[in-house]
């Protein structure tokens, strides 16, 4: 087979709510997320995997599995406290010092500027991104931050996973307060991020052109149950509404015909202004970036009616018996991953980017041996040959892979148990223990392929 092309970016992405800890250190202002308590299931969020203080050797990690790329996120609100005040320069002195400290190791730093973790100030006063102050408020976060770290940080994201916010997470996600939860609400918030982020990629490409942004979506493959037609035209539309509207507006900035249509003979109050189609129209990205974990089915017997097509996946899901499921019931589907790369690019003719891609597995260490994840080993594995299959015999360009929490770290719902990584962190729920890094089998099979720039793989 031919080889991945040299430069090519092997690496890993996280957060910083997952991974920082330091919630109330050195001027930081509190998010939405160090409100959260931690339940049966799950942490909460004032320790993380602590890196604020171990990052140096989190980054030798990474660096020992021969990965070139690290994909943060700054905090707002360690930057700006209360999300639209004074700027705190001991926030921006650490990123200052993650940043170099990457570079030093030879990692190219990726940075996301919003992963779901609204300063609280903002929360309360605006309701979040209901808001145009909101908007206004993350532009400037985000302006300040690429002026600051643009001569370092070559690579940009807005908002992680940006059509869920398109979707119900959204009310948990954009500082949402308070509110009927209904679709208008959905329709607003989403189009207030992505006016914010046309601005920002704007920005990028005026004042930095040595720079690249893309947009990022949580790319879940929809199949039909069966050849029904309803079956085949609701995950049209799911498909339609909840990725191809954003990858249209990111890269030829205006919004689907379709879902413009359906706002319309539904007279939904998006807060569509008409100087906003300028601003969209704005924005050009030089990437599509996604995360892919799974792929699902969709029956669409069971979509309610007059149910919106954002919503057809409250309904929905089943589970598909062609693949096999992980412990939380997701299907492991990397032939769905060529897919999705090659029907991206065929589609937009936009280089694509997978930035997330892992599996979640309960382990548990006996305190002296690695952990054996085998099953980690071998998902990876099949993802990889299958993007490289994209890549040499579809002509897909790619420009990375990136795994997820391959240090392991809380899951997006604070649970330290459902375990992503190559290196194991020795904490639970709710006992904290010792926070050592202990690397599993997977650390050296990364190590081993990614040696040769997995020639092997």
């Amino acid at each position: 087979m031919v080889n991945i092309p040299e430069g090519f970016f092997w690496g890993n992405s996280s957060s910083s709510m997952q991974t920082e800890g330091a919630y109330n250190v050195d001027g930081k202002g509190p998010s939405v997320y160090d409100e959260r308590p931690s339940t049966a299931t799950a942490s909460d969020w004032h320790v993380a995997i602590d890196d604020y203080h171990r990052y140096e050797e989190d980054l030798d990690l990474l660096a020992a599995m021969h990965m070139n790329m690290y994909r943060i996120q700054i905090s707002w609100s360690r930057v700006v406290p209360d999300g639209d005040g004074v700027f705190n320069e001991a926030g921006i002195a650490f990123y200052d010092r993650l940043i170099d400290a990457m570079i030093a190791r030879g990692i190219t730093p990726m940075v996301c500027l919003y992963h779901f973790d609204m300063p609280l100030a903002l929360a309360k006063k605006e309701n979040g991104f209901m808001s145009r102050h909101t908007v206004a408020s993350f532009v400037r976060f985000a302006k300040r931050m690429i002026a600051h770290f643009a001569d370092r940080v070559p690579y940009w994201l807005t908002f992680n996973e940006h059509n869920l916010y398109f979707t119900d997470e959204a009310f948990n996600i954009s500082g949402y307060m308070h509110g009927d939860r209904s679709v208008n609400d959905i329709y607003q918030i989403f189009h207030h991020t992505m006016l914010a982020h046309a601005q920002i990629d704007d920005y990028i490409h005026r004042k930095y052109p040595q720079c690249q942004i893309g947009g990022m979506l949580a790319y879940t493959p929809i199949y039909p149950q069966t050849s029904k037609p309803n079956d085949i035209y609701a995950a049209r539309q799911v498909d339609e509404f909840l990725n191809n509207n954003l990858n249209t507006a990111y890269t030829r900035g205006h919004y689907s015909p379709e879902v413009l249509r359906y706002v319309e003979n539904n007279q939904i109050d998006a807060d569509i202004q008409p100087q906003d189609a300028a601003v969209l129209a704005a924005q050009h990205a030089d990437f599509i970036a996604f995360s892919y974990y799974r792929s699902a089915v969709l029956n669409a017997d069971k979509i309610p009616a007059d149910c919106p097509p954002n919503r057809y996946l409250n309904h929905s899901f089943e589970n598909n018996r062609f693949v096999d499921q992980t412990e939380w019931g997701w299907s492991i589907d990397p032939l769905g991953f060529r897919n999705l790369m090659t029907k991206l690019y065929d589609q937009y003719e936009t280089p694509v980017f997978p930035v997330e891609n892992g599996i979640g597995l309960h382990e548990r260490w006996d305190g002296e041996n690695p952990i054996n994840d085998q099953a980690r080993i071998d998902f990876h594995r099949a993802h990889i040959r299958a993007m490289k299959a994209a890549m040499i015999e579809d002509g897909v360009p790619v420009i990375g892979y990136l795994g997820w929490g391959l240090i392991d770290i809380p899951s997006s719902h604070g649970d330290m148990e459902k375990r992503y990584g190559a290196v194991y962190v020795n904490r639970g729920n709710h006992d904290l223990r010792d926070l050592r890094r202990v690397p599993k089998k997977s650390f050296y099979w990364f190590q081993q392929q990614l040696a040769t720039n997995g020639e092997d793989i």
